[in-house]
């Protein structure tokens, strides 16, 4: 579950926001502050993996206590909320590694995709501290995941592909090339350019298996 601080001024808006979150599967409001002060305080006593900050508080400006609140909890995120639109605002919510600037008035839905942006990129990525990541990983990270797949490797072929996407869907653990190729009746340096890019697109999941001398066997799964 993906604890969420509300941080806004006015209080009937932060309670509609807070409204927001707890409707969408995942998240949970852990808590709601008016000002900078108690935004500190709540951010040191909850722990929470997300903010929803305004920038007009009565004692702080925004901008300046997400620096202070990353002080006090420096792994959580900020999602910035705010009616304002000044393009230095902007450039310096940006410049503080915020995940997203979404600007009031806004609807429901307009929440509920950046909250689900933040849940299939940002938060994944911030747990698996150990792993490697794909070039798919780092496009959804910086919003390209809905842009077109690459062409496929000089030599691929698209019903080939077909059924290597098949192979590794239905296989009952993570497969490797040498398995895939079998499958196929192909070699193993094809079968693997396949499997490459399909874990380059994010489609399938690299599985090391250590054992034995050498480097570790590279196995693949499909991402539901």
């Amino acid at each position: 579950m993906i604890k969420v601080l509300v941080i806004d001024d006015d209080f009937m808006v932060a309670k509609v926001h807070a409204g927001f979150v707890n409707s969408e599967p995942g998240f949970t409001v852990v808590g709601v502050a008016h000002s900078a002060s108690d935004a500190l305080k709540a951010a040191a006593a909850l722990s929470p993996d997300l903010i929803l900050l305004d920038i007009h508080l009565p004692d702080m400006n925004g901008l300046d206590l997400l620096q202070r609140l990353r002080e006090v909890q420096p792994e959580l995120d900020v999602l910035v909320i705010s009616a304002a639109r000044e393009m230095e605002t902007v450039r310096r919510a940006l410049r503080g590694g915020i995940v997203h600037y979404l600007m009031k008035p806004f609807s429901r839905e307009d929440l509920r995709e950046r909250l689900e942006h933040y849940a299939k990129t940002y938060q994944p990525l911030g747990q698996a501290t150990d792993q490697e990541l794909q070039q798919a990983d780092v496009n959804r990270l910086f919003g390209l995941a809905g842009q077109q797949r690459r062409p496929l490797p000089k030599g691929c072929s698209a019903e080939t592909m077909e059924l290597v996407q098949n192979i590794v869907k239905e296989a009952a653990e993570p497969i490797s090339a040498t398995e895939t190729a079998e499958k196929l009746g192909t070699s193993r340096v094809s079968a693997r350019r396949y499997l490459e890019y399909l874990a380059d697109e994010n489609l399938a999941q690299v599985n090391l298996r250590y054992g034995g001398v050498g480097r570790p066997e590279r196995r693949y799964s499909w991402r539901a």
